[in-house]
């Protein structure tokens, strides 16, 4: 009995280890939040706030827009400042604005008239400028204009620093109310938290949103966090907000209705523009949609409706301390697979009360606790399996029951490996890569010949994966793909080759937005050929892969760097160009491949 006992009493200190091991875990992820974890919970945020997203129409501002029709129907930008102060007072005057906030900054004096105008709006109505901090730490750093709207002494609440700024010209400097609309993105660049209060040179700065929330009451709450970061709430879909032309407002045909008594937010959409931002309702917004989903979430905690951001830590601990002894002490009297459903029962009552945390604006991790669910899962539950094993023999022989299944998935996982066994198939390969990718990006920084990079891959991927092409890698700033595996494909040069055409045709499109922003255009080589290949899982126990090895990806690549010399930017090979059905071609006659003693005739598309 006493060893019973003894036995007993240490398979419950065993359990109590579980638990306080699952607690540290879950607690010193939360405490400690490494940024894979920081990712995990903002996007597992963005799809809550995505399906949560209000579509009720706010009624409390109105987003008046500077549109690519705008631009086309007045003059092109920047307007004239006559313009600019003709939109306001229209907008405070006629429309009985409540205040207006310009989401444009005017670094540079232009024309007198209009600057003395919308100077003596700045300081006598109802209006903010706006400018833009930089939080990056640079050998130079980014001074222009001047800045106005600083407070001291500090505000309650913090702020995060700065290092740079565009301010408006000196002619601005008396304005009454100066926002910031400078902003920090995430690792991932999703715009989630802004800056609401910014130091800089010993001084605090508002941001926008809060800047005309305070520049109409002459208060504003406050409603951030650490570092002055807030985190914006996007309760409300873009959809919900009033957006205005900017032409309408001018020509005074927008319903008065419409802009009586609200907040105005005035920025722009055009891409020429380039006010553009990532958020977790919208890959691509304009950036003045950002700052009215930040003035609502302003307005909502100054009306009592949502509270400022906490970090419900001690709502994360209490939970973690029941959840976690309770789950130690169920799987104790219950069998394993019932453990199993008791984790899952706690894991969606975690969820549950997380995402209620956030449409509160709690700051908690979402995902920490899970870690804790999941050691538990791992350990607890195969441990107390383990124990339903030692009390008795009817579990025991329940268990052998099990013991075929392992036997099933291993015989499962042959079968799928014999399906990536290598083969040699008839395939059609396609290489594509960028002509002097280097002279393309020399005098580009870092940051812009990353989203060169992305956006080249972007424009040679999509084609390859639309017309069912394998993408097999990529080479830098190319790829490599073949058509003809793992699924047959009967038409694959034809396939191949359309792929090719709409590569040309998304680098040609990409060019063009690249000359409105006065960048150079790029260049893309393709080669094409056909042949037997090796196709299959070539890798190795440390990391699998899925290719294709043989002459004719030899081939294509050295006709993609043929192109350079020949009056076509797609080179077709005569294998490839004997298969085709659908596509007419023509000779560019006979050409000896690069590092080869070998002639061959190659092909373009006949035009």
């Amino acid at each position: 009995m006493t060893s019973r006992r003894a036995h007993l009493s240490g398979v419950w200190w065993v359990r109590a280890g579980l638990g306080l091991t699952a607690l540290v875990l879950a607690l010193g992820l939360e405490w400690l939040r490494p940024p894979w974890l920081d990712r995990l919970d903002e996007g597992t945020r963005d799809v809550f706030l995505r399906y949560t997203a209000s579509q009720q129409q706010e009624q409390r501002l109105v987003v008046v827009d500077i549109s690519e029709a705008a631009l086309r129907d007045t003059s092109s930008w920047p307007w004239p400042r006559q313009r600019v102060a003709d939109l306001v007072e229209i907008l405070l005057e006629t429309y009985g604005a409540r205040a207006v906030g310009l989401d444009i900054v005017f670094p540079e004096p232009a024309d007198p008239q209009g600057d003395a105008r919308l100077a003596s709006l700045a300081q006598h109505a109802p209006l903010v400028l706006a400018q833009i901090f930089d939080y990056s730490r640079r050998d130079s750093p980014n001074v222009q204009g001047v800045l106005a709207g600083g407070w001291r002494p500090l505000d309650e609440g913090g702020g995060a620093q700065a290092f740079g700024y565009m301010g408006n010209h000196v002619g601005l400097e008396l304005a009454s109310c100066v926002g910031n609309i400078g902003y920090v993105p995430d690792v991932d660049g999703v715009l989630r938290q802004i800056p609401m209060q910014t130091l800089f040179h010993g001084k605090t700065y508002p941001h926008f949103a809060r800047a005309l929330l305070a520049c109409n009451t002459n208060r504003a709450p406050v409603a951030w966090g650490e570092k002055g970061l807030w985190r914006v709430p996007y309760t409300r879909d873009f959809s919900a907000y009033t957006v205005i032309a900017a032409t309408d407002i001018l020509n005074e045909t927008a319903p008065r209705a419409l802009l009586a008594g609200r907040y105005v937010l005035v920025g722009s959409s055009a891409l020429g523009l380039g006010d553009r931002v990532s958020t977790p309702l919208a890959p691509l917004a304009s950036g003045v949609m950002v700052h009215a989903a930040s003035l609502t979430g302003l307005l909502d905690v100054q009306a009592g409706l949502r509270q400022a951001p906490w970090s419900g830590r001690g709502w994360l601990l209490a939970w973690c301390v029941l959840s976690f002894a309770l789950a130690v002490y169920l799987m104790a009297r219950v069998v394993a697979w019932k453990g199993f459903f008791l984790l899952l029962i706690l894991v969606f009552g975690w969820l549950g009360l997380a995402f209620w945390g956030v449409s509160r604006q709690a700051e908690w991790s979402l995902t920490a606790p899970l870690f804790g669910y999941f050691f538990l899962l791992l350990v607890a539950v195969p441990h107390e399996w383990w124990q339903a094993q030692l009390r008795g023999r009817q579990l025991l022989r329940s268990f052998s029951h099990y013991v075929a299944q392992p036997v099933l998935d291993e015989i499962v996982r042959l079968n799928l490996q014999h399906s990536l066994e290598p083969r040699l198939l008839d395939v059609t390969v396609l290489v594509a890569d960028m002509e002097g990718y280097t002279r393309a990006t020399s005098s580009l920084s870092l940051e812009d010949a990353a989203v060169l990079t992305k956006d080249f891959l972007g424009c040679l991927t999509r084609p390859v994966l639309d017309w069912q092409g394998t993408l097999d890698k990529y080479t830098g700033d190319g790829l490599v793909a073949f058509w003809g595996a793992p699924l047959p494909c009967s038409d694959q040069a034809d396939q191949a080759v359309s792929a090719a055409l709409a590569i040309l045709a998304e680098v040609e499109a990409l060019n063009l937005r690249r000359q409105l922003k006065g960048w150079m255009p790029v260049q893309v080589r393709i080669g094409i050929e056909s042949g037997r290949a090796l196709v299959g899982d070539l890798g190795t126990a440390f990391r699998s892969t899925y290719t294709a090895v043989g002459d004719c990806i030899n081939f294509a690549s050295r006709l993609e760097a043929a192109a350079r010399y020949l009056p076509t930017q797609l080179v077709i090979g005569p294998v490839a160009q004997h298969k085709l059905m659908k596509h007419t071609t023509k000779s560019l006659g006979e050409i000896s491949l690069r590092n080869t003693s070998t002639t061959i005739e190659v092909f373009a598309v006949q035009d």
